[in-house]
Parts: structure tokens; sequence; C-alpha cells
């Protein structure tokens, strides 16, 4: 199966406890909202026109500060402080309007220039794999 992706996002959502990460509970109410607003936005829907919005939560980004933290790709945004009152502000602008919620951004680390090589186009300038 084919799928057009426009996004992965990337939420560090830590299995335990430790002195440099965020609170593992904070972290599971963020990743929670997440799939609600994207289910809700209907933003995993396979046919949707502007490509498929995938999610992964990861035990870690190597960021032990400021989290919980979403990295979206394919733009390379690593977004700060992703609390459940963040997300749904930052799917709705970054995702469907284009727009970085800047005041919220801790780095840009772009795919554009790190040599990967893909051969399908899709939206927002990403380039995909032919299937997932």
């Amino acid at each position: 199966m084919n799928l057009q992706v426009s996004h992965h996002l990337l939420l560090c959502v830590p299995q335990k406890t430790s002195s440099l990460c965020c609170d593992p509970a904070e972290s599971k109410r963020s990743w929670e909202q997440l799939k609600l607003i994207l289910k809700r936005l209907k933003l995993e829907e396979p046919k949707r026109p502007e490509g498929i919005v995938l999610r992964s939560k990861v035990n870690c980004l190597r960021v032990c500060k400021s989290g919980p933290i979403l990295l979206i790709w394919p733009e390379g945004i690593w977004y700060q402080y992703v609390f459940q009152d963040r997300i749904e502000a930052i799917v709705k602008s970054h995702i469907i309007e284009g727009k970085q919620k800047k005041e919220w951004v801790l780095k840009r680390t772009p795919l554009k220039g790190l040599g990967y090589k893909f051969d399908q186009p899709t939206p927002h300038n990403f380039i995909a794999p032919t299937s997932i």
C-alpha cells in the first residue's frame, strides 16, 4: 500500500523517571492528547489529500531539557515544553496552516541537505518513500 505522508511527529515519552528527563506522566498526557487531536482533525486518514500525518512515541530524543519535546518532520522543527495544552495549537498552526509556533521552537534540523534520497514528492516539500 502506498501512502502519501505529509508529516511525521515524534513525541518523547520516557519510560523511566530520570533527573534529566521530563515527567513521564506529563509526557503520557501529551501523547494521549496528540492521538486525540490527530484523530479528531482527521489527519491520520490514509486518503487525506495532503497526506497522512504519522505519529511515533519515542523514549528519548536526546534533549534532556525543555521536555516533553515534539519533533516534526520533514521540517525538522523541535518544539519544547509540549504539554497537553499546547498540542492542538501546534498541530493546527504547523500541520494545517503551515506556520511554525516560533515562540515554542527549541531548534531546527531540516531534512534538506542531510543526504536523504526519496522518490515521490508530497506536500510541504517532503519527498517520501514510495511505500510504507
